[in-house]
């Protein structure tokens, strides 16, 4: 096929496609970067149904269901994702599949928009499942359709890893035709292979020793990995993004290249080592394949000289290998301004953060958009960890320090990581007679990862209207009696009633409702904005110290300010940038002195 045959695709975009065209009937998905974007492009495909699922570990669930009754299915997530579907990922290397199932995991080197850095290679090695790893979009495209002739002919779910870098790079695609269903759908009943009793998993243990030994074997003949030859004495065995990197940098050497990075085809690399003199190992984050090499008693470096921690690239490896022997910089590079991550002018979230400085509670954090509240100037944040923790890491601060505890410590938490994983953990502290605030910040989308929808918005991701979540009477529901909803821009409220609930001896939740500033409804929205009236400022900053990047302070000399008539004392004055306030008074709340005035309202 020529050039102009070809489409430009994201490695995501091509992954939408290698679904359809591999017959995917169900998708599930929970949004996380760098892997959101494959189900909102598959979405658009004909005959394939996606979700949103308010978690990994039902994405794999919903996913696995569609295999065994017999459709291909697919389940996104990045790399922490698949910690939270762990638990159904093991035990589907056991029930095996009847159409094919692929997880899609992308791995996020550098942590872009992560709070780890993990090598989820390890998982198939730990689950005993095979995996593929493109280096580019048409791979990727191409490898997840060869993903799912692996899964049905080996009866067992595969991995595909990609990275920030292959999910996010454009590339040609070659676009190709939809396959028709290999397994008739339809429901199976096979209790012995699906239904997990010791007695019944003690057999499959054993058929998941000899489905790896057959996947070994294909490892060796399958065209995923080949062997291309060079010129010189080094040779390199690379996987994903590492194989283009040490093409780019030592294009004439020789190289095996692995599409499958588990199980590996010892073999082949018994081969390729030996006809080289020197042999590196070159691949992000762990020594997955050093690791495993070297217990084959092949002698190779790795580690030693290729960083360990964050994304590699051609010039890394070049100068990690042959110190000294890169070329340099095609340019100087340029000094720009720091340009630090911010919450959007009107964010819902910054209110709130300013209330909880102000009262130097512990915060207990997540993860979301709200994780930028740990930053100054709002400095409002405590922990993050994962999602879900901050409702149990308040309880577990309550149960370890008892009544000094009280009105100290408050979890905060978003909407859709509420339904992620939050719920339970507030299940726990009610059951567990607890005492902890939780603050509910429920800004009506999955902000984060680029505006999904999920259960609290009521919408799918096809945007039909769906149930929509009360949260109010959810926390209700599960024991939790004392339950407020505020606005969150409104700030003299919410420093009311988060000291009124700070000062209670039993939990409660306070949910802030208001929308995110970047959807469209709210973006439409016309509303009045606000200005400085500068001969009222007072120098006070009040209204710097939420942050709002619309928002900023105007330095004046002493016969500046003694022009303009200000105190002796006064540095500069506030000035409210019309254009990008959202109108959301926060900052008009703060000002004592009325020098945040508002426009009149829009006709």
């Amino acid at each position: 096929m020529s050039d102009s045959g070809k489409l430009l695709m994201s490695g995501n975009e091509a992954l939408a496609l290698g679904a359809y065209e591999a017959g995917v009937g169900v998708a599930s998905a929970y949004p996380g970067t760098p892997s959101t974007e494959i189900l909102e492009n598959l979405v658009g495909y004909e005959g394939v149904y996606c979700e949103w699922a308010p978690n990994e570990k039902v994405a794999l669930e919903v996913a696995l269901g569609a295999s065994l009754a017999g459709v291909r299915a697919l389940a996104t997530m990045k790399h922490v994702g698949l910690n939270v579907a762990a638990d159904p990922l093991f035990t589907a290397a056991y029930t095996g599949v009847r159409g094919g199932l692929v997880i899609i995991n992308a791995d996020d080197p550098s942590m872009h928009s992560s709070q780890n850095e993990q090598d989820n290679r390890n998982y198939a090695f730990a689950a005993k499942l095979p995996m593929l790893e493109p280096s580019d979009p048409d791979e990727a495209k191409e490898f997840l359709k060869r993903a799912y002739e692996i899964s049905e002919q080996f009866d067992t779910p595969g991995l595909l890893r990609t990275t920030s870098r292959v999910a996010h790079v454009k590339g040609l695609v070659r676009p190709g035709e939809r396959a028709a269903a290999g397994v008739e759908p339809g429901i199976t009943k096979d209790p012995r292979k699906t239904v997990m009793l010791p007695g019944h998993a003690r057999l499959r243990r054993v058929e998941i020793e000899e489905r790896m030994g057959r996947l070994r074997e294909l490892a060796e003949t399958t065209d995923l990995n080949r062997i291309e030859p060079g010129s010189g004495t080094m040779g390199f065995i690379a996987s994903g993004v590492s194989y283009l990197y040490v093409k780019e940098a030592f294009p004439d050497a020789s190289v095996l290249k692995l599409g499958m990075c588990w199980p590996l085809p010892e073999g082949m690399i018994r081969e390729f080592a030996s006809g080289v003199e020197k042999l590196y190992i070159v691949e992000e984050l762990d020594p997955f394949l050093e690791t495993h090499i070297k217990a084959m008693g092949i002698a190779c470096t790795g580690k030693e000289k290729i960083p360990s921690i964050g994304e590699l690239n051609a010039r890394t490896v070049r100068e990690a290998i042959m110190p000294g022997t890169s070329e340099a910089a095609s340019f100087e590079p340029v000094d720009i301004p720091m340009r630090p991550p911010n919450m959007c002018p009107g964010c819902p979230h910054r209110g709130i953060f300013h209330v909880l400085r102000k009262h130097k509670v512990f915060v207990s954090g997540d993860i979301g958009c709200y994780t930028l509240a740990a930053l100054p100037p709002l400095q409002a944040m405590d922990t993050c960890v994962c999602m879900g923790a901050s409702v149990g890491i308040a309880h577990g601060m309550d149960k370890a320090l008892g009544a000094e505890v009280k009105g100290k410590v408050v979890g905060v938490i978003g909407d859709s990581t509420f339904m992620h994983s939050g719920i339970t953990g507030l299940i726990n502290i009610a059951y567990n007679k607890g005492i902890s605030t939780i603050i509910i910040l429920d800004n009506r989308i999955t902000a984060m990862t680029g505006h999904q929808q999920n259960p609290v918005t009521g919408f799918t991701l096809s945007g039909e209207p769906t149930t929509e979540v009360d949260i109010e009477a959810l926390c209700k529901a599960i024991g939790i009696k004392n339950v407020q909803t505020i606005d969150p821009h409104d700030i003299p409220t919410a420093r009311k009633v988060v000291q009124e609930e700070l000062e209670r001896d039993e939990p409660s939740v306070i949910i802030t409702k208001a929308p995110c500033v970047l959807i469209p409804e709210h973006r439409n929205k016309k509303r009045a904005r606000y200005f400085t009236k500068e001969e009222n400022c007072v120098g006070c900053r009040q209204c710097i110290s939420i942050g709002c990047p619309s928002i900023s302070w105007v330095p004046l000399t002493p016969e500046e300010a003694a022009a303009k008539g200000y105190k002796e004392k006064q540095k500069g004055h506030s000035l409210i940038d019309s254009v990008i306030c959202d109108g959301c008074g926060q900052c008009f709340h703060l000002c004592k002195f009325d020098a945040i005035q508002k426009e009149e309202e829009p006709a």
